[in-house]
């Protein structure tokens, strides 16, 4: 036999064991891929089933694919977190080191995540300086989007923070910071205390001691 019929042989026999495999039902996922290309594999084809299966020994694997991977494995990597709601510290750090991208849909996808897999106040803290100071209008109120939906892992007593720093952010000088804070703080708590982002700055202030006030108010009930 020479070397052309030796590889013809070896692709029969790959082939061969494809299909016992197929036919027993066994994806090449399940067939013995080494872990991290198991786990590449699953995120790449959003298939949650095989992370779940996993469990929470797949999250530094995660990270290590999301730090070495290219943007295109970022984004799923960052949807595949999102989607787990996993609290992960090597998630957190991975995510937060791109936090300050100007690539559109890496941004708002860690923008996204991070408070599916932390509930460190770092995450609040720089989410709200999102809001309140990046120069992108979108990336201002995805932060805000992200404040309000995605903050799954907090406490009562974490949410001081989260709603201390919307109620600041009525004080801003951006009309548009201070329309995104109250909608935030509408939906959060379903009141507005009378505050509208585009009154005179006296009935501003008026609404603003009120919302301080209630404020105090949910510190004392905890």
């Amino acid at each position: 036999m020479d070397a052309g019929d030796g590889k013809m042989w070896r692709l029969a026999g790959r082939a061969a064991l494809a299909a016992v495999l197929a036919a027993a039902g066994v994806t090449a996922l399940a067939a013995g891929v080494p872990e991290s290309g198991r786990v590449a594999a699953a995120i790449d084809h959003g298939d949650d089933a095989v992370l779940r299966e996993i469990g929470h020994d797949v999250l530094p694997v995660m990270a290590e694919l999301y730090r070495n991977g290219d943007r295109d494995r970022r984004v799923a990597v960052a949807r595949a977190w999102y989607r787990l709601g996993w609290r992960s510290e090597e998630a957190k750090a991975a995510l937060l080191a791109d936090l300050g991208t100007r690539d559109s849909e890496l941004r708002l996808e860690v923008q996204w995540a991070l408070g599916r897999v932390s509930a460190d106040p770092e995450v609040v803290r720089r989410l709200l300086e999102t809001m309140r100071t990046d120069v992108n209008p979108l990336f201002r109120d995805k932060a805000a989007c992200a404040l309000v939906s995605d903050q799954i892992h907090l406490t009562p007593e974490q949410r001081l923070a989260q709603f201390g720093g919307l109620i600041e952010a009525l004080t801003d000088e951006e009309p548009q910071v201070r329309s995104i804070a109250i909608q935030a703080l509408k939906i959060l708590t379903g009141q507005a205390k009378g505050f509208q982002p585009a009154a005179p700055p006296d009935q501003r202030a008026a609404a603003i001691a009120r919302w301080r006030q209630w404020l105090d108010d949910y510190r004392e009930s905890l």
